[in-house]
């Protein structure tokens, strides 16, 4: 209201002001262009230069607004595509879930330059590539996918290895894992992935150097980092015992070498311990595998190392023998010592010794090994009645065969 009033008061003082300007002179405003004369006036002139100056902004009014008007029809051009490329999106991702590869890829691709996360699109689409077996669109998607997003080396270069592992391209996906640690070395994901394809690729020694860091970074539960510990080492002695063979001097430096290499906790671990004796054994040196599983034995008591123990052959089959009964004190009734020392008491050519322990033995535990061990001893004795009642009784309890009765001799 205060703001009406002083305008009706300026345009009141301006109307008597004009008023008496035209009273007292009227004035006189000429004009020469070329060929061209205007003559008017000062008021008259006066009027046309403020009609002019409200021209001019009226049409600079006009191009704000037609300028203002064009930013709204992009913007609003601009939601449309934003809102078909989410339709798009999650028909793409829809028809990925649903196995539908083809499709998935191409509504996925298309909307991608629209879409809000166009590195996701890319992605999806790079993967629905992948199960369609097309291996070149698959590293094309990917490029774009890098390119549309700054800082997703590592997410693409994870997709990348994640879907070359899935075609099972094994090298390609080493590589580009390989790649990718030397930017995040102690990436979780990455080193995980790492594991799988070493282990597919049965690269026993990359998987012995990388089991560290797993542990470190508790990539996986204790049970199972073990069992893949023991797995690859037991593999590398394997490996190391065929070379070993291939070099053809009958030196076991290959084996013995990784055997240095071990961490405590393998050389600590009875089955380990065993493959290596029996690698040992059956390379030809008995007698060390023999001295290794007497020190074992002596501090950390095993059945499965035992039972090896009666099978090699050391250098003093009366000392290996002796060893044995020691432990007989503290065991007395342990079936697999008692199976040992009846293979060693044959070694050692104590026959009745030998027939005493099997006996013994297969009393506490029906084993077919031990059966089978005294049936062969009875047989090189003479004792062909005894052998076949023994042998008859195992069968008989083995089958499970019901209590009948039978004829008399």
């Amino acid at each position: 209201m205060i703001r009406l009033l002083i305008l009706l008061l300026l345009a009141l003082i301006i109307g008597v002001g004009l008023s008496l300007g035209l009273q007292h002179d009227l004035g006189y405003v000429r004009i020469s262009l070329g060929h061209y004369l205007i003559e008017t006036n000062f008021w008259v002139g006066l009027g046309l230069m403020i009609a002019f100056v409200a021209l001019l902004l009226a049409l600079a009014g006009l191009v704000r607004k037609l300028t203002r008007g064009t930013g709204v029809v992009t913007h609003w051009l601009a939601k449309g595509q934003q809102r078909r490329a989410r339709k798009r999106t999650t028909e793409g991702l829809l028809a990925l879930a649903e196995g539908n590869w083809p499709q998935a890829r191409k509504r996925l691709e298309a909307s991608a330059e629209h879409a809000d996360t166009p590195l996701i699109n890319y992605l999806a689409a790079a993967q629905a590539a992948s199960e369609s077996g097309d291996h070149d669109a698959v590293d094309d998607l990917l490029r774009k996918a890098y390119e549309s997003t700054p800082g997703s080396d590592l997410a693409v270069g994870i997709t990348q290895a994640q879907l070359q592992l899935n075609a099972n391209r094994l090298e390609q996906a080493l590589a580009t894992l390989v790649r990718l640690r030397k930017q995040a070395p102690h990436h979780p994901f990455l080193l995980k992935l790492l594991k799988t394809v070493y282990l597919r690729l049965e690269d026993w020694r990359e998987l012995s150097r990388l089991l560290p860091e797993l542990r470190k970074r508790q990539l996986g539960n204790p049970e199972e980092l073990d069992s893949l510990e023991r797995t690859v080492w037991h593999k590398l002695l394997h490996r190391a015992s065929e070379e070993a063979v291939r070099q053809g001097s009958r030196s076991l430096e290959p084996l013995t070498r990784l055997w240095d290499e071990l961490p405590g906790s393998m050389r600590r671990d009875e089955h380990t311990i065993r493959v290596y004796a029996e690698l040992l054994a059956k390379d030809g040196d008995e007698a060390q595998a023999e001295t290794l599983l007497r020190k074992v034995l002596r501090n950390h008591w095993s059945d499965e190392l035992v039972s090896l123990y009666g099978r090699v052959c050391g250098a003093k089959p009366d000392e290996q023998l002796l060893a044995a009964q020691r432990w007989l004190q503290d065991r007395p009734n342990n079936p697999d010592l008692l199976l040992a020392l009846g293979r060693l008491s044959l070694r050692n050519e104590l026959w009745g010794k030998a027939r005493e322990y099997f006996e013994t033995s297969l009393h506490l535990r029906r084993s077919h090994e031990t059966l089978a061990e005294l049936s062969r001893l009875n047989a090189h004795m003479a004792q062909d009645e005894s052998n076949v009642k023994l042998l008859m009784q195992g069968l008989v309890r083995d089958s499970g065969l019901p209590d009948l009765p039978m004829p008399r001799a």
